[in-house]
């Protein structure tokens, strides 16, 4: 039990992940985002509710072996992800940098929450919680083992948690505070969100350094196509009982953006070769399209439920047999051990 609800207090502080109105639920997503500092340089939001619901995901949560557990968290927390969460927006810095600064991130979830209720349990639970004050605002960390990273959340109000690296989640608080510039006024990215698909259940824009791609195609030969890309649109969404996909990489020009579709195209026959053990596998590349323009290349694709829940089936099982073997060799060590 104790384990269960540290994990769960983690994934609310985390990602909660995977979770009103239509009207209130729009101006939660835009209120998160805003709160990312100006410096990201990309973002990631997630229509929580919208995925949390959707048939599939009703369905994986409903029949999983899990799924005690899950009720065992909804109770000790008084937070349902399917109910509770709204939207996580998740602001991506560091791209390009090489070292342990390289790819930080800071994530703002929009829920329904009672702090009183969920710092009682994550004090109970995970007994190294740490305060510290920061502008007012006490954030809090918990260790998750020595040689690793502490992780570090804030309640900043009734409907707002930010999670992150400490440095991130004090950028978070400078912008709540209004003594710092959210992403909205950085012009280039700001652009590219405007003209992102922010209806999708999941959706992302990312402006990258020069240098980092020119970094990428210059390290493996295979990736030579991709130093002139500039930036990334890409979104999940689901309706009408499929998952539409969309990643559009900005950059090139028309020539160039040719030469890499058709590079793309390349990996995508080499991929279908699965698809001689895993139909399935064969069935989700044959959905995927690739295109070109002036301005960008695109991959796009349509995946129905039914494949969807055979991939999920191929997944579980995979993960399953995995989880078995590695049980069977812990028998077997046990046992060599027992005969020394």
């Amino acid at each position: 039990m104790k384990k269960t609800i540290i994990i769960g207090l983690a994934l609310v502080f985390v990602f909660l992940g995977l979770a009103a109105c239509k009207k209130g639920a729009a101006a939660g997503a835009d209120a998160a985002l805003a709160l990312l500092p100006k410096n990201v340089q990309g973002v990631v939001v997630i229509d929580v509710n919208k995925a949390m619901t959707t048939a599939v995901v009703d369905k994986a949560i409903k029949d999983s072996k899990e799924y005690q557990k899950y009720q065992e968290f909804i109770k000790e927390t008084g937070i349902d992800p399917q109910k509770d969460i709204y939207f996580v927006a998740i602001g991506i810095s560091g791209l390009g940098q090489s070292g342990e600064s390289s790819g930080s991130g800071v994530g703002v979830i929009n829920l329904k929450y009672n702090k009183d209720t969920l710092l009682p349990k994550l004090k109970e639970k995970a007994t190294n919680v740490q305060e510290t004050v920061y502008e007012g605002v006490t954030i809090y960390s918990v260790s998750e083992g020595e040689g690793k990273k502490p992780m570090f959340g804030t309640f900043l109000d009734t409907a707002h948690i930010a999670v992150g690296e400490e440095k991130e989640v004090k950028a978070v608080i400078d912008v709540f505070a209004k003594k710092a510039e959210s992403v909205l006024k950085n012009a280039e990215l700001s652009a590219l969100i405007d003209k992102s698909n922010k209806t999708a259940m999941v959706w992302a824009a990312f402006q990258f350094p020069p240098e980092m791609m020119k970094g990428v195609a210059a390290s493996n030969p295979m990736a030579s196509d991709l130093g002139d890309i500039k930036a990334l649109q890409m979104y999940f969404d689901y309706a009408n009982k499929s998952l539409q996909l969309e990643i559009k990489a900005l950059g090139g020009d028309a020539e160039k953006n040719k030469k890499l579709a058709e590079t793309l195209t390349g990996f995508k026959a080499l991929g279908s070769m699965a698809g001689a053990e895993k139909p399935e596998i064969g069935e989700l590349i044959n959905k995927i399209e690739i295109s070109s323009a002036s301005d960008a290349v695109k991959i796009f694709a349509n995946i129905p439920e039914d494949l969807l829940n055979k991939l999920s089936a191929t997944a579980t099982k995979t993960v399953e047999d995995k989880l078995e073997g590695k049980k069977t060799e812990e028998k077997k060590d046990e046992k060599t051990e027992i005969k020394k």
